[in-house]
């Protein structure tokens, strides 16, 4: 009597998509597994605190910072500087991207420039901006601007001129003219790689805003990291990182969902 096979369990496949559950679950369990990790080095006496503090210490740095030294004001202004400088760097780079994307004698014009820029750290442009626009918050909208702007041009320009040129055929045969292929056919076509290009870069931006904070401010959560390393205290630091981490998460799956509201139509 043959006993009856037993389903062989699947293993993992290249390109294989997972369900929704599961990558909940399995996202969750990686942090988890980075919290087990980091106290049993930190409670178990492997490191020492003043190198890194371990997961309760830090609970009770951030319930002291909330508490006694009103940190919430501080991500008000962080959060502030992110999106005041990206929406500024958005609303001149988007224009300038379509109009490189769609013309190629203004490709032409400003893409060297544009792309030599890209290359320049923001971090380089602050003793400048001091000079120029002072330490308030002028240089730190600045920094986040520079960091950003160069970078959604190219990356709008690029999406732009990827355009399919059958469309653009099509619409020339239908009698369109120069502007109506640009409002009609790139603009529409490109809306969905624009969008995804503003969300990437506005994760970029989270980097600069601690670059611009570390000089002359008195707020922020990168003046908050600045004071807590003078004091060595590792639990400010680490609770300040995770901050930015779970706003700049946030902020993306916002945008993600955006996205998706605006431009279903895209993965179809």
């Amino acid at each position: 009597m043959t006993q009856p096979s037993t389903p062989r369990r699947r293993a993992m496949k290249p390109l294989e998509p997972v369900s929704p559950t599961a990558r909940w679950v399995l996202g969750l369990a990686f942090f988890v597994l980075f919290v087990l990790v980091w106290a049993f080095f930190t409670l178990g006496g492997y490191v020492s605190p003043t190198f890194l503090a371990s997961p309760i210490t830090m609970v009770q740095e951030a319930i002291l910072l909330f508490t006694e030294y009103n940190f919430i004001h501080d991500i008000g202004m962080t959060v502030w500087r992110v999106f005041g400088g990206f929406l500024l760097a958005a609303v001149i780079a988007v224009p300038l991207g379509i109009a490189m994307g769609a013309y190629k004698p203004v490709e032409a014009f400003l893409e060297p420039f544009v792309s030599f820029c890209r290359y320049l750290p923001a971090s380089a442009f602050i003793p400048l901006l001091i000079l120029w626009a002072g330490i308030g918050e002028t240089q730190k909208l600045l920094v986040i601007f520079i960091g950003s702007v160069f970078q959604i041009i190219l990356m709008v320009a690029v999406t732009v001129g990827g355009a399919r040129k059958d469309l653009v055929e099509a619409a020339y045969t239908l009698g369109a003219n120069s502007q109506g292929i640009v409002r009609r056919v790139l603009i529409p076509g490109a809306a969905p790689g624009i969008a995804e290009t503003l969300r990437l870069v506005l994760g970029w931006a989270w980097t600069y805003v601690i670059v611009a904070e570390l000089i002359g401010s008195s707020s922020g959560i990168g003046h908050m990291i600045t004071d807590s390393q003078a004091l060595l205290n590792t639990g400010q630091i680490i609770f300040g990182i995770i901050v930015i981490g779970l706003i700049g998460l946030v902020s993306d799956f916002v945008f993600k969902a955006i996205n998706r509201k605006l431009f279903g139509w895209a993965s179809l």
